[in-house]
């Protein structure tokens, strides 16, 4: 689907925007663990230190609408597994931003040389994450009872997602 939206890595222009949008999903407190907001400079580093970053942003005009940052999952013997974690805009979602991103950073994490990409904590009633991950080909792990703490305080499962990239 070409929607006028594509996805390239992040260049140090961007990161004003991506932190923007990072902490928009942070300050829902309904999908992200993080609990503090990113900065200037903590942000800066923060993407800085990821192992691939993208962004999707709308062709005719430049404007970042949606992130992703992949990273090992783990170390040493487990190091071949990526994690990753996906921001779009509240007022860019439904605009299937969340598949590219997905899909471009499933082949990143190939080109960087990861052999798995797994999600940790999925959020249970992150409906359109799980159905979109589900379509792809994630597989479902189980379920981790009440493993993620909503900013309301009421604790919600998570289920653990990955794919062979």
């Amino acid at each position: 689907m070409d929607n006028g939206i594509s996805i390239r890595k992040y260049v140090q222009d961007d990161v004003r925007s991506m932190i923007k949008i990072w902490n928009e999903v942070v300050e829902e407190g309904i999908a992200f663990p993080q609990e503090e907001c990113l900065t200037t400079t903590t942000g800066e580093a923060f993407f800085a230190g990821q192992s691939y970053c993208g962004v999707a942003f709308n062709e005719a005009d430049g404007e970042i609408l949606g992130v992703y940052i992949l990273h090992p999952n783990n170390i040493g013997r487990c190091g071949h597994i990526a994690n990753a974690s996906y921001a779009i805009a509240s007022k860019s979602r439904g605009l299937h931003i969340g598949e590219k991103l997905v899909l471009d950073c499933m082949r990143q994490a190939h080109e960087v040389g990861f052999k798995v990409l797994q999600f940790n904590a999925v959020v249970a009633t992150n409906i359109h994450a799980r159905h979109l991950y589900e379509r792809i080909g994630f597989k479902q792990l189980g379920v981790i009872p009440g493993g993620f703490r909503l900013k309301n305080g009421e604790y919600e499962d998570i289920c653990p997602y990955y794919i062979e990239v």
